[in-house]
């Protein structure tokens, strides 16, 4: 995954951080990732789900909000709503290199945002939070204890997560009379609420607010026992998984034409694991997993390469079948093709070769009034489907590196 490490002006005109994760092919779409509460662009979670979406075609900005991070500016000074005028800073900083965000997404304090920034950012089709509170005003929870320092004296030290963090009244003010209904409600956008259950520092109460608030299309996907930080590996990568999926019904991810030679595309196949075997496999704005079972050292999370090959045995030769009875005009209801592969001596296929093959066995179940004459004839163009032909007559396969 190629990263460009950037930065761009922020709200005041102080450079902000951030990284652009890229897909190692055409770019999708785009989204722009906001992290929670003085969190940083490259906690596990955002890295995570930006590298999983990244293996699928969609880039994703992420970026450290004033004043955190590697960010210029002092947090102290800072406010919900220079979060979110530092959100609309970062969408016209990709519009400006031709890649304005088609998705919002956002982590706790940064779900927040993105609600009310979406109305900043036209281009937008899709917003996400993740763990988000319903009221900005929730994070005071962190510093109850020094808020009427904070008042007295305008600001103060407060710990969080074993970090010191100088807090200022206008930001306390600021998230006490934020109201994210009205933007919900209006926002203009398919939504998706991702949240745990066991959030212990957000409840699950605040995704039901944010959902029920919202107008339709909208989605909501529980994060199970993930924790707040969604610091699972597994967790973060689920995520990244719903939201692409999610992504593909609301933003048009258009692949661009496919180059001289290659009519179908280009393939790729992408380490998603390199502990295991895992890997990402994207062909314009088709996603799919290739892995191993857990008995030959991988996670079993994705079909095995011989796998996809039966998969395309399988597919071509429904496909042919029905193109073959759709232009006879045959009553075919259904058909269903099972494929199973093994290796076998030669010997069992093709007696009097001493080595082995492979040897792929098709069951296939045609359903509807056919009379047998019928029937016959379609097994027969079973075996005229072009992966049938490929398989038997063999292929060659030209390999550089690049």
């Amino acid at each position: 995954m190629p990263t460009e490490r950037i930065t761009f002006a922020g709200h005041d005109g102080g450079q902000l951080a951030a990284r652009l994760d890229l897909p190692d092919g055409p770019v999708l779409a785009t989204a722009l990732f906001a992290h929670c509460f003085t969190c940083s662009k490259d906690i596990p979670a955002a890295r995570r789900i930006a590298a999983r979406l990244a293996a699928m075609g969609i880039a994703v900005l992420r970026f450290d909000f004033t004043g955190l991070g590697h960010s210029q500016g002092e947090f102290e000074n800072t406010t919900f709503t220079t979060n979110v005028q530092d959100l609309i800073a970062a969408s016209h900083y990709l519009a400006g290199r031709n890649m304005a965000p088609d998705l919002l997404i956002g982590h706790s304090l940064g779900g927040a945002a993105v609600l009310r920034a979406k109305a900043g950012i036209p281009s937008v089709r899709g917003v996400v939070t993740l763990g988000a509170p319903f009221d900005p005003g929730h994070v005071s929870h962190h510093f109850t204890d020094v808020l009427p320092q904070i008042e007295a004296e305008g600001v103060a030290e407060v710990s969080l997560a074993g970090r010191p963090f100088r807090i200022g009244r206008d930001f306390v003010k600021d998230i006490e009379k934020e109201a994210l209904a009205p933007a919900i409600a209006n926002l203009k956008a398919a939504l998706l609420v991702l949240h745990a259950p066991r959030d212990e520092t957000v409840s699950i109460e605040n995704a039901s607010q944010i959902f029920l608030a919202a107008k339709h299309p909208k989605s909501f996907v529980t994060l199970d026992d993930a924790d707040h930080l969604i610091s699972r590996a597994e967790d973060a990568e689920y995520a990244a998984e719903v939201i692409a999926a999610w992504a593909g019904r609301y933003v048009q991810l258009k692949p661009p034409a496919p180059p001289p030679g290659a009519p179908e595309g280009v393939l790729r196949v992408t380490e998603a694991d390199p502990a295991g075997f895992l890997q990402d496999i994207q062909v314009g704005p088709h996603h799919a997993q290739a892995d191993e079972p857990l008995a030959y050292g991988g996670t079993n999370r994705g079909m095995t390469p011989y796998g996809f090959i039966s998969a395309g045995l399988g597919a071509c030769t429904s496909m042919t079948i029905r193109m073959y009875a759709r232009r006879k005009g045959w009553p075919l209801e259904g058909v269903t093709v099972d494929v199973c592969h093994d290796k076998v001596h030669a010997q069992d296929a093709d007696p009097g070769s001493p080595t082995k093959i492979d040897l792929f066995q098709r069951k296939i179940r045609l359903t509807g009034p056919l009379n047998a004459e019928q029937r016959q004839k379609l097994l027969e163009i079973a075996d005229k489907c072009p992966v049938h032909r490929t398989l038997e007559h063999g292929a060659k396969v030209a390999t550089r590196l690049v």
